[in-house]
């Protein structure tokens, strides 16, 4: 008990150490960027990041290679470190980006168990009912859905609104594979372009955001700029979808009890960790857990006045009857059920990747990387080349790397960089986690193929987003 105190008491204390600790640490790390241990941490990260890019091929989780990697490279790091008898700046480092992540996982675990609780008092099922009810034409519903997925993205995870348009998409448009694969494009266009205003609505302008570089209400600053990045290929998109109205389809879902009331707690939860980072100056993390307490209480309620709910409805997919057969059990709310279901392997594939970068920035590689980028090229173009970039790496490792080279930016150069980390993932089918979703479940009719064909207009609202926060912003470089 006294060792287990001991590691205990040696962990708070190491994650309490302030930022100017690691500052120092960095600073006073050996540059190994030539050293074989450097060449051999470099490889381990390509090596694992391949293994993350033939996912789907190898069926073998992302998480797996990327932590194996982060485990190795902090290995060799620690070796030599210890050799040189300066283990303890290793340490310091290693615990702050832990501690970077721990922060960032909380805060995700509350956003997603909000997300699946919604999911499981069927809001979305409820949403996409109502749409596929509506009688939209093939137009309608491409702007509807292309909108919806812009906004709902801004405080929910773009895979998530993604698949839930998609579904619409599916279930209106499966006589019409054209339609749904231009509808697709736009959907992840409108999702990801969605999420690069707001704090919530991505990782990356999350971690912007705890990291007290902009304030919550100056991400604001880029809504503008993201809808540009929307409307843009969405018009030109707009004449290649028919003219003509899909075959009526009627489906109804009746949505559990609470499903309103969890809406408006996930709303308040929000305000909660504004409330927190903003006026408190604590951690928006710490917010966030205050409010999945909303959401346990809530659900105690649910449990104690449980009664048996009617589950009859037509599915929006086959506009069939569909009865739910689950047991009693399975119907009363638990929100350690929601949390169970998180989605670990992106979240651990985070882990690694916040150790991986760390560690190449703790190597000395960024520094280099930094004084490249934002020295010779300079700010403006480095930040635009870095969102065409997130097109070919996913946009957490480059929002990461950019937060730990921490360059010398104004706030106008900053929200430049959120923006294009946000929406230059929209390039490429597989710049985006909403992209590969859709992949998979509009198989054969939304494909990489798919995708590319509209990239040069996707580049054109990728332009017209910059044109446009240059043209809005000017004060802000």
């Amino acid at each position: 008990m006294k060792d287990l105190n001991k590691v205990l008491l040696g962990l708070l204390t190491g994650f309490l150490l302030p930022t100017n600790v690691l500052a120092e640490s960095v600073a006073q790390s050996l540059d190994l960027s030539g050293h074989w241990v450097g060449y051999l941490c470099i490889g381990l990260f390509t090596v694992a990041y391949i293994f993350v890019v033939l996912e789907e091929v190898l069926e073998l989780r992302k998480s797996k290679p990327m932590m194996l990697a982060a485990a190795l490279i902090w290995v060799a790091i620690a070796l030599v470190y210890r050799d040189q008898g300066l283990s303890s700046l290793a340490k310091v480092a290693i615990r702050h980006y832990v501690l970077d992540y721990g922060e960032l996982l909380l805060f995700l675990i509350v956003s997603i168990a909000y997300i699946n609780a919604m999911e499981e008092r069927r809001v979305f099922d409820s949403l996409r009912a109502w749409l596929v009810n509506q009688g939209l034409s093939y137009r309608q519903l491409f702007w509807v859905t292309g909108f919806l997925a812009f906004f709902i993205s801004s405080v929910s995870n773009n895979m998530t609104t993604a698949m839930l348009m998609c579904a619409v998409v599916m279930a209106v448009g499966k006589d019409n594979p054209k339609f749904v694969g231009v509808s697709c494009v736009n959907t992840v266009v409108a999702a990801n372009a969605g999420g690069a205003f707001c704090p919530f609505g991505d990782i990356t302008t999350l971690m912007v955001w705890q990291k007290g570089i902009i304030e919550f209400w100056a991400f604001f600053k880029l809504f503008v700029p993201s809808v540009v990045n929307f409307l843009i290929p969405a018009a030109i998109m707009h004449f290649a979808i028919p003219k003509t109205q899909p075959a009526p389809i009627h489906a109804t879902v009746i949505t559990r009890r609470g499903a309103k009331r969890i809406v408006v707690l996930f709303l308040l939860t929000v305000l909660t960790a504004v409330g927190f980072q903003n006026s408190l100056q604590m951690p928006a993390a710490v917010g966030m857990m205050a409010g999945l307490t909303y959401l346990q209480l809530f659900g105690y309620f649910l449990h104690i006045t449980h009664r048996d709910e009617p589950e009859l409805g037509l599915d929006p997919m086959s506009g069939e009857e569909a009865t739910d057969t689950a047991d009693e059990d399975s119907l009363r709310f638990d929100v350690f059920h929601h949390l169970a279901r998180m989605e670990w392997d992106t979240l651990l594939f985070f882990y690694g990747v916040v150790l991986c970068v760390g560690g190449m920035n703790f190597l000395g590689y960024l520094h280099h990387l930094s004084g490249f980028l934002y020295g010779e090229l300079g700010a403006t173009p480095a930040n635009i080349l870095l969102g065409v970039i997130s097109a070919l790496i996913d946009n957490i490792p480059v929002m990461f790397a950019i937060l730990a080279m921490h360059p010398e930016m104004s706030e106008g150069q900053w929200l430049l960089v959120t923006l294009t980390a946000g929406v230059g993932g929209s390039l490429l089918s597989v710049g985006s986690g909403a992209g590969v979703a859709l992949m998979g479940q509009a198989k054969g009719v939304y494909t990489f193929m798919t995708h590319l064909k509209w990239a040069p207009v996707i580049a054109l609202g990728y332009l017209g987003s910059i044109a446009a926060h240059f043209l809005i912003n000017a004060v802000l470089f």
